[in-house]
Formats: C-alpha cells, structure tokens, sequence
C-alpha cells in the first residue's frame, strides 16, 4: 500500500527509525542492537506471550549453535547474557575431540527465558514494545517507508526488518487435522504472507515440527538414564566470568521395536505421508515417523526426557516431532521404558509456514527488491533459535548504519559462523530450513567458541555494536592473556625441577631447560597442572582467558597453517565486484553461470565462486573481464 492512501483511510499511531516484525529470537536481537546504536525502535509482536519465545526445545546451543551464541554476545547481542540468567543445566559437548568442535548447550527455563528478554527489552530506552499484527507494508518508491496494522492504524519507519519465524501464513497439522495456526496455540500471521507476495517478495513453504509435552509425574524415571550437567559451568556470555546454579537432570530413553510397529502401521495417517503437507522439513531434525521409515535397519532410536523449566511440571521428549493422530501419539509413546502411563498435555504437531528465497537478498540482509527492508531468522529459510537471533542481530547494525549512510557489517566465513550462515544462505541459498553446522565451516580451528570475542569483539566496537566498557574491559582480558603468553613463553625450569611431576603425570622426561610454553604443548599437561612446577608470579586467570591461552598455545602450528589458507582466500575476497554488472553482457560466460551471476549479484569474486552453477572456467573468465576493464580504466 502507498502512503498517500494510509493517510486517507488509516490512523497514523507512530513515526520511528526501525519497525521490526516480529520479538521472536530474531526480532529481540534486531530491536535490541538498532536502540542501543541510537535508534528510536518499534518492535512488534503478534502477542506478547510469543516474545523471545522458546516454542519447541527449550535449549540453547550445541553444535555449531553454541558458536553462534559466543559470537553473537561477542558482538553485543543479548542472547548469551539472557541463557546465563535463565539455564537449569549446562553440558559442554564433544570435549573427547578437538576444541574447533567444542559447543556448549544448556536447558533454559523457558517461561524464565521469555520473562527476562521482555524485561530486558521493556528497559531499554529507545525501544518501545507493543502488540499487534501487521498485515501490510507500506511502499514508495520501492522503499519500505512503514507497516500497517490489522486494526487498520498505520506506523512510519525509516528501515524494518522482517522477523516473522513460522508465524507467518503458518498452518498446524496433527494427523489429517490441519488449521491455520502459529507455534505454540498462538494466532498466525495470513493476511501478510498474501501481501508480501503482492510486494514482489518470492515467499515458499518451509516446514518444522515439535514433540508433545508431557507432565513428569507420569513418568517412571527409574526406568532410564540419567544425564547430569557439567560439574563445572562455562558461561555463554564472555562477561560472566563463574555461575554457580544448581542443576536439574535430563533423562535419557530409548525406542523399541513395539514403538517402531505402532508407527509403521499407521504411517499413512501422518500428515507427513498423507499428503497434506507441501512444505519441505529440516533434513537434519526428521520426525520419529520419518526416522523410523528412512532407518528402518535401526533397533531402536534415543529420545531424551528435558524439564520446560522451574515452575512447571511440564517436560518435553527431544528426538520425537511427529504429525501422527493424537491416539498414534499416544499408542507409540506408552510403548518406551518410563513412558508407560504417559500424560500428554500438549500433542506433537508439524508446522508449515512461510519464507523467502535468501538469493534475494543482499549479504547485508537488505531485500534486493524493496529498499530499507531487512530480513532476518526463519523467514530467511534457516530453523533454529540461535541461527536467527544472529541474523537478527547482524539485520539490525546493518539496518541502523544503512540510515546513516554507512557501510553493512559483513562477516567473512573465516571471521565467524555468523559469516557461515549468512553466506550460504545468500549465496547457495537453501532448499530446506537450513541449520548451522561447525562441518559447514571451512576455518573452524580459527572459529572456535573459545575466542569469539578475539574475532568479533573489535569489529562490533568498529560498527557500532559494541559499548565503550564492553570494548575496555575486552582489551583487558586481551592484553591479560598476551602477558600470560610472554611470561610462560620467557619462564624456563631445569630437568631436575620437573623430573618428578612428568613421571606422576605420565610425560616423558626433558635434557635441557625447557620453558613453560613448551611444556603446555603436551597434550597431557594443561594450564593448571603447571602450577607445581611454575615458579613465576602466577595470575589469576578467568576461565575464558585459561581457554583462549590454551588452545593457542596448543594447537599454534595448526592455527598458522588455517591462517595462510585465509590469506590466500581474501586475495579473492579483494577483487570486488560492481552490484549492477550485467554478467549477460560477459563474452565467455556460459547462460547458466550468468543467469546464476545476475541473481546472486556477489560483491567479490570469493563470493561469485561459491555459487552453485559457477563453475573455475567461469571465475577465469570473470578475472579476464575485471582485468580488462581494470586497463581501460572503468
């Protein structure tokens, strides 16, 4: 709709900087960071309750994700700070392997969760939060210029940002039962989808699913297997240096052949099989009917019992989404050891919603076809809480210097996961809800969780993303470990003195004087353990700074060599590419190649050699190009 005729017929309730649709993970993150860099921000939410909103497992990070959170508190996000505060168990995954794959994963209390963002979000002061549904955007001049709400008021923006996750155009299905709905009994967002699409935005279905609830006093818990938290808790946040909480266990169960024979009889009742869904689920988190039916050489399949929070019976059955009947549900749940005499009070479901292609979109995460209109979470076809809330955060610094005439924030894939993420989805882009994994990264030794705020902390102080104290506070931590570093790099011990501490711990002995540095590099002695043999004044270090010098120190030959591989990558990075190049126009170029080229619109050649279609002979021929107009100086 044109502004002209929202003055004639509409209410006019606000003028802002940034609107953003949609407080779900993505939509706190945008909000958030576009009032704390100046602007007066707007965020809506189609109910209150569905603020920040933990609507499948309540859990934050684990592999890959848990790289995400590091690397969106690095860069002044609230994710992070807002899990600490509200975590009822903490486990650090994968530590027998290397620490490029260290991911950290907590069970949030999910009422907590959604209680301290809003409250995070109520306090902070340019940003105002107000429910409503927005069922239109308001265009001039292929410029977003405002939104309009369903009770027909009308809002003004300079910028909005479209977070919408699986409310919009969202549809539920439970067995041959299908109703327009959002996540969680909360009401869809239909009326904007169809706008959208009027907009020009190219939007498909996507589809996501979620295990039932059950209350855990049904459950027989001596009948599984209990998993405690870490003894030791690491926070998210780089700005909380110990948490002490106490811990709540998951359990753990598994299914069985019963289970598998209730499901496989009424396997054409799921609405998975029977044809009522069009859209396209995540690959990599199947329903237990799908599990069942693709793996059917499988004895059995793991299904972990996780607590929704402190204040309410209520737990939910990870590893087990379904859109199976009600009484299917039922049926095959009462067949797993300790779910005998389950008591549902939330069934699983599946749900279809809608996205856009991320292709049209540019690396800012600014729409290609409408101007000021920044997108970000799940309507950019990703799935995950974490997967959104940092494209929220990166939609709005990119929203906020837009206004300002400034350039986006645009992260490398050797910079961050954030980078990872939004290159592939803007580059290959995704014919499935796209999940962020560390197999994904090329440069994952240099992405590790343990130095996001090495990587990304300076550079969100640069954009803008980053207080002056936070910054501080950063440089110290930063010249703390560099001291560390020296001191054990420059403090020698004798055989003599440590002849008897490398016997104890297994170590083979030294012939010369051998320093600290040296030492920390066998892989059986760490940081701490030095302590009987350190004889220099010893700092007292926080557990990130322990980490960070650790794994330097460590894995230094394996860090330089991934560091001259990014080298020879940003060379490619360098060549820059004119957004509006007619890649038609390039003799030499096959059709596919330039058609792929022409919707892509890559900034750089590093960026062009990543689109699926582009093949080496085309980059030549792109190089030969740029060179040329380089000569005839264009």
């Amino acid at each position: 709709m044109k502004l002209k005729e929202c003055e004639k017929s509409k209410i006019l309730m606000g003028d802002y900087d940034v609107i953003v649709i949609g407080a779900g993970h993505a939509g706190c993150e945008a909000g958030l960071i576009a009032g704390r860099m100046g602007m007066k921000t707007l965020l809506f939410s189609i109910n209150l309750e569905a603020v920040a909103m933990l609507a499948c497992n309540p859990s934050i990070g684990g592999t890959g994700k848990g790289h995400l959170v590091r690397e969106i508190d690095a860069l002044g996000g609230e994710m992070g700070i807002n899990t600490d505060k509200t975590f009822i168990q903490s486990k650090m995954l994968n530590i027998s392997k290397g620490p490029a794959v260290h991911s950290l994963r907590v069970q949030s209390d999910k009422h907590k969760y959604h209680i301290e963002m809003k409250k995070v979000l109520e306090n902070e002061p340019l940003v105002s939060l107000k429910q409503a549904e927005i069922v239109d955007l308001i265009i001039e001049d292929d410029s977003v210029v405002g939104v309009i709400t369903k009770t027909g008021t009308y809002f003004t923006a300079k910028a909005v940002i479209l977070s919408t996750g699986t409310f919009l155009g969202g549809r539920i299905f439970i067995g041959n039962s299908f109703y327009d709905g959002g996540p969680d009994g909360l009401t869809p967002s239909i009326e904007l989808a169809e706008n959208l699409k009027k907009c020009g935005l190219p939007l498909r279905r996507f589809k996501t699913g979620t295990p039932c609830r059950a209350l855990a006093k049904s459950l027989n818990f001596d009948k599984m297997f209990r998993q405690d938290g870490d003894e030791k808790i690491v926070p998210f946040s780089f700005q909380n240096e110990k948490l002490e909480v106490e811990q709540v266990p998951c359990w753990l169960s598994y299914t069985n052949e019963s289970t598998h024979e209730v499901i496989m009889k009424n396997i054409n009742k799921s609405a998975m099989f029977s044809g009522n869904i069009e859209g396209i689920g995540p690959r990599y988190c199947p329903s237990i009917e799908d599990k069942i039916n693709r793996f059917r050489d499988k004895e059995r399949h793991q299904l972990f019992i996780e607590p929704e929070g402190l204040d309410t019976d209520e737990v939910y059955i990870q590893g087990m989404s379904s859109s199976l009947p009600e009484d299917v549900q039922e049926s095959f749940y009462k067949t797993i050891a300790g779910l005998e005499e389950i008591e549902i009070v939330r069934p699983a479901y599946a749900i279809e919603y809608e996205c856009i292609d991320p292709l049209e979109l540019k690396v800012s995460l600014e729409s290609k076809a409408i101007k000021n209109l920044f997108c970000a979470g799940q309507f950019n076809g990703s799935s995950g809480y974490e997967e959104a809330a940092a494209q929220g955060l990166i939609a709005g610094i990119n929203a906020v210097r837009k206004l300002r005439n400034e350039e986006p924030l645009v992260l490398g894939r050797s910079d961050a996961y954030i980078g990872v993420l939004i290159d592939d989805l803007v580059t290959k882009g995704t014919n499935e809800p796209y999940r962020i994994m560390t197999s994904r990264a090329e440069y994952r030794l240099l992405l590790r969780q343990d130095n996001a705020d090495t990587r990304l902390t300076e550079i969100g102080y640069k954009y803008g993303s980053v207080s002056e104290e936070r910054y501080k506070k950063f440089l110290s931590k930063k010249e703390t470990i560099r001291k560390e570093r020296e001191r054990l790099d420059k403090t020698f011990v004798k055989p003599s003195i440590v002849k008897e501490y490398l016997e104890e711990i297994g170590s083979s002995p030294i012939n010369n004087k051998a320093s600290l540095t040296e030492l920390l590099r066998r892989p059986e002695i760490t940081y701490e353990g030095l302590k009987p043999i350190d004889i220099g004044e010893r700092p007292d270090l926080a557990y990130h700074e322990i980490t960070q010098l650790t794994v330097q120190i460590k894995y230094e030959g394996y860090i330089k060599k991934q560091m001259a591989q990014v080298e020879k990558q940003k060379k490619m990075e360098k060549r820059k590419l004119n957004e509006n190049l007619n890649y038609s126009d390039i003799k030499g170029l096959r059709i596919e190649a330039s058609q792929k080229l022409d919707k892509v619109k890559p900034i750089n050649i590093g960026q062009a050699t990543r689109i699926s279609g582009v093949s080496p002979a085309d980059i030549s021929v792109l190089m030969v190009y740029l060179e040329k107009e380089k000569r005839n100086g264009k």
